[in-house]
């Protein structure tokens, strides 16, 4: 059993929870492509068996979120965690639906972002929720994010929320841009809920859930292999002579372009190969 499963996570659980759980149901290694907080639900993509050696390829992905932004408070972690920081009063006009949209709308493209200090990005070898815990000041470098899309969803006008849709570039913090959102606003907020709804291409209505009843065979039925994670990616064919040498690490000299590749021998997948100024050499091999 190698390949990737895409989990639908739900709230209240670590990612690393559901990564021990799958462990123990499958027996073989279990990771991630990136996690999720514990309030928030969605895709979580888990990597089994050799898959995890694909870890490098999947890291990158854009994302689509589903966002809940409580405004008039704000809290010490951004999120619905947190404690209480401020709480300000929200205007009718705040919430008009043109002026959300207009906001909303302004954030489209790229643009630096701080990152939250109750996150696991390191600074001078800490992870910032380290300083934040011990109440020690950092400071956050910024990164360049993307917002490529985003849309209005809801307005509560009685509970003080908005509901928005967000496709976003990797190592976008939601729980940041609701901070700006809310600023942009002329008002504070935080980030009430959250669910990932894509994953580069997993998506919400493709991934299962993960409970005390699942079986290793309902993975099995639901696990994409290697050969269908890359069958984007151009093949080779290499005949048995060269494949003893390519699975015992010899560079071949081929005339193919630079990138991923699909290995196959006699119409068998063996895995996957990379071609870097006209030598393939293995990658993973299955």
């Amino acid at each position: 059993m190698d390949g990737i499963i895409v989990v639908n996570k739900q709230k209240g659980c670590t990612s690393h929870d559901v990564v021990n759980k799958v462990k123990k149901i499958v027996n073989k290694k279990v990771g991630h492509t990136g996690t999720l907080d514990p309030l928030a639900t969605g895709v979580l993509p888990l990597l089994i068996g050799k898959g995890t050696l694909c870890s490098k390829y999947l890291i990158n992905h854009d994302k689509v979120y589903e966002v809940s932004l409580k405004l008039g408070i704000s809290t010490d972690t951004m999120d619905a965690e947190g404690k209480i920081i401020e709480e300000k009063k929200v205007n009718s006009n705040i919430l008009a639906k043109e002026n959300v949209e207009k906001v909303l709308s302004s954030f489209i493209g790229k643009q630096e972002q701080t990152p939250p200090i109750y996150s696991a990005i390191k600074v001078a070898g800490k992870k910032l929720y380290e300083y934040a815990r011990k109440g020690q000041e950092v400071e956050i470098p910024k990164r360049e994010i993307e917002i490529y899309n985003i849309e209005l969803v809801g307005i509560n006008k009685v509970s003080k929320e908005i509901e928005f849709k967000v496709s976003c570039s990797k190592g976008t913090y939601i729980r940041s841009l609701c901070i700006d959102i809310a600023k942009a606003l002329g008002t504070i907020g935080y980030m009430s809920g959250l669910e990932r709804l894509q994953v580069g291409e997993f998506k919400i209505e493709n991934a299962i859930k993960i409970d005390e009843n699942t079986t290793k065979e309902y993975i099995e039925e639901h696990i994409i292999g290697i050969e269908e994670l890359f069958e984007k990616n151009p093949k080779i064919e290499i005949n048995q002579k060269k494949l003893l040498l390519f699975l015992n690490g010899v560079k071949l000299s081929i005339e193919s372009e630079d990138g991923v590749y699909r290995i196959y021998s006699e119409n068998k997948f063996i895995g996957l190969g990379t071609v870097n100024k006209g030598l393939l050499k293995r990658d993973i091999i299955l």
